[in-house]
């Protein structure tokens, strides 16, 4: 009988539980704030594809180096009690823009300023989150990632439901309610344990050094380990004209192409992200997997279909099944890129190399919406999708015939079927 067997589930932890709901109330702030961000620039304020790339590129690039001196501080400190003090200061920024748009002065100086606060808290929490799913999943980290995952893909549905109601209720209502969900996350942080103290010899490493330096380590542990190295480098790429796609194309395709208001972004937005959870759940049963590189690969490749169906402008119906193709495709990939990182990353650099991981995911898209904004106004609206499928067959190649991503093993599946 297998090991896996014996495992408690995670389930039943109620520290765990306590996780997944400040992640996913966080969650379902920052979906909003990607619906939010794009439709106030494009829908209210009317700005061209060229300005609205340019003006979050703007937001989003000084989330690089700050999610690298998130996870310095995660590893130096206690990631529950930095979570939440990020949490229950974060509704300042929603709240700003309310008294901007009640004093009829939204605009973009005041919603770059909203998001580059916004951009922060993202920056700093995301490797934190992950870093402390290693201490309460233990051995289940597979699991554990895939849950987390899986609820952050429904929270975001529910999420850009409500930012989906822009148009209905108007601006300060929809932030209010961003404003809350941020306030939740912190008070359910609270309800976890404090985390056990570091032993000495790792805090003094990370201490001593200072965060310049540990940033610095953290990079060289990365790129001592080849496969840890090369699965961020994959994403990294993949992000700058693929999650660049989803965040800035896709709302002009639905803006421009089908005619489409909020509430239709909204909609395929959820539709994109119940993919990418159904996914998640399907992983859930056959974890852990044994070969989750070579997986992760593959779906690089299959990506290219679904972006092919919606780059020849599809009758609606199937701009859905489309959209429903790229959240499983992307559900996918984002927990096995995760999966591998947690469960391969030296302890004492953990939250370190997670902050380099989560640069690989978020970080980079910013590049690709000053690229991608260009080529919406230069080249066409559909155009712009075609870097995205020039990249992904590139990195496939590279990942099975270049990298050691392809061959890698995981070392939970192989303890729990020997």
């Amino acid at each position: 009988m297998s090991d896996q067997t014996t495992k408690p589930s995670i389930w039943r932890d109620a520290a765990f539980r306590a996780y997944l709901g400040s992640t996913g109330f966080s969650g379902m702030a920052l979906a909003m704030q990607q619906l939010l961000l794009s439709w106030i620039l494009i829908g209210i304020l009317e700005l061209p594809a060229d300005q609205v790339g340019l003006i979050q590129a703007v937001i989003g690039l000084p989330g690089v180096l700050l999610m690298l001196a998130g996870g310095a501080s995660a590893d130096r400190n206690d990631a529950r009690q930095m979570l939440i003090r990020i949490y229950l200061v974060a509704p300042i920024f929603p709240l700003f823009l309310v008294l901007m748009e009640q004093w009829q002065l939204l605009g973009v100086a005041s919603v770059i300023t909203w998001g580059l606060g916004m951009t922060v808290v993202q920056s700093y929490s995301m490797p934190g989150q992950q870093a402390l799913l290693n201490r309460i999943a233990g051995q289940n980290i597979q699991q554990g990632v895939t849950a987390a995952t899986a609820m952050g893909f429904v929270v975001q549905v529910v999420g850009l439901v409500l930012a989906g109601q822009i148009d209905n209720v108007g601006v300060s209502p929809v932030l209010f309610s961003q404003a809350i969900a941020l306030c939740l996350a912190g008070l359910m942080m609270m309800r976890l344990p404090s985390a056990q103290s570091v032993p000495a010899t790792e805090a003094g490493e990370a201490g001593s050094a200072g965060a310049l330096a540990g940033i610095r380590q953290g990079l060289q542990a990365t790129k001592d380990h080849p496969v840890i190295f090369n699965v961020l480098l994959i994403t990294f790429a993949s992000s700058i004209f693929n999650a660049g796609a989803f965040i800035t194309v896709f709302p002009f395709i639905v803006a421009r192409v089908y005619d489409g208001t909020a509430w239709l972004l909204a909609l395929l937005m959820a539709v994109f992200f119940a993919g990418a959870t159904l996914s998640n759940v399907l992983l859930l049963r056959y974890q852990p997997l044994l070969r989750p590189g070579k997986l992760f690969l593959i779906m690089q490749l299959s990506r290219i279909l679904v972006i092919f169906l919606m780059w020849i402008e599809p009758p609606f119906w199937l701009l859905v099944v489309a959209t429903i193709g790229w959240g499983l495709n992307m559900g996918i990939t984002t927990n096995l890129a995760r999966s591998i990182v947690q469960e391969s990353a030296p302890k004492p650099y953990l939250g370190r190399i997670l902050s380099v991981f989560s640069i690989g995911m978020v970080g980079s898209a910013p590049l690709g919406a000053i690229v991608l904004g260009w080529l919406i106004e230069a080249t066409g609206t559909l155009n712009a999708l075609i870097p995205a499928m020039l990249l992904s067959a590139l990195l496939f190649l590279y990942g099975s015939l270049f990298s050691p991503v392809w061959a890698y093993r995981s070392p939970e599946a192989e303890e729990t079927d020997p």
